[in-house]
């Protein structure tokens, strides 16, 4: 299961972030007037698991001469299929639920923060007050009683759909079409790629330009992919210093015996 987000018919609502902070119990976050943009959260974080980012561009929308265009886009943690994350939580806090999403239990998680810096998405983030690790569950709970999440329930033009993924690619491709017949060519699909770097998010977007535009990057990859390379050259390096040790101790007692 996971989440498809139009971002073509996203209105900036931000009623996602307000649901999902209702249910899950997510804190304030300040709220604060950055003079960035009309975003006032800026990104994802331990206290903001939906992201609604407002990019403002110099593009001229439809067959105007000149004006500006408004990006909308709600992003959430990816629920990856190759999880960084998960190879890297010593506590097995981190763990992949019956529907394929990506869960913290934050009475497991001990804060070492080994996963903030393995997502290749910046994702993950500690809370400063205890250190423990937050992100979209997926609304787990809620899921597991048959329920759609509670952002994807409170978006009012169905940008953010949820259902199983193969079924989402389906209609996502489907969408993409009708884009490009209409004349919108830079709508294209992210994440939903399961022969990608992370095998495929859990959670895919189509744009409506390039993902650096939406701070998304181009080609993600699992940060934990060579790890299994890693242990292999370790283990032949300890290998051949367990036999260099053995062969120094062999050729000292020859040359003790002799004495």
């Amino acid at each position: 299961m996971g989440f498809f987000t139009d971002t073509s018919v996203c209105i900036g609502c931000k009623a996602c972030e307000v649901a999902c902070k209702e249910w899950n119990a997510v804190p304030e976050d300040g709220l604060e007037f950055t003079g960035m943009s009309y975003d006032n959260t800026q990104g994802l974080g331990a206290d903001t698991w939906r992201h609604v980012a407002f990019i403002e561009q110099d593009k001229p929308v439809g067959n105007a001469d000149s004006g500006v265009r408004w990006l909308m886009a709600s992003d959430v943690c990816k629920h990856c299929t190759h999880a960084a994350c998960l190879d890297v939580c010593p506590t097995g806090s981190l763990f992949r639920t019956e529907f394929g999403t990506v869960v913290v239990q934050e009475d497991i998680c001990n804060g070492c923060g080994y996963c903030v810096p393995a997502c290749p998405y910046g994702v993950i983030d500690q809370r400063k007050e205890d250190g423990r690790v937050w992100k979209c569950t997926l609304c787990y709970d809620r899921i597991g009683d048959g329920l759609e999440p509670a952002c994807a329930k409170a978006c009012p033009t169905d940008s953010i759909q949820f259902g199983p993924l193969d079924e989402l690619r389906e209609r996502a491709a489907v969408r993409v079409d009708q884009l490009h017949e209409m004349g919108v060519e830079d709508a294209r699909l992210y994440g939903h790629d399961p022969e990608d770097g992370v095998g495929g998010d859990g959670a895919f977007f189509l744009l409506l330009d390039e993902p650096e535009v939406y701070g998304l990057p181009p080609d993600p990859v699992v940060t934990t992919r060579d790890l299994p390379a890693m242990w292999k050259h370790a283990g032949v390096a300890a290998a051949a210093l367990a036999g260099g040790i053995a062969a120094l101790f062999t050729v000292h007692g020859r040359l003790g015996g002799r004495r």
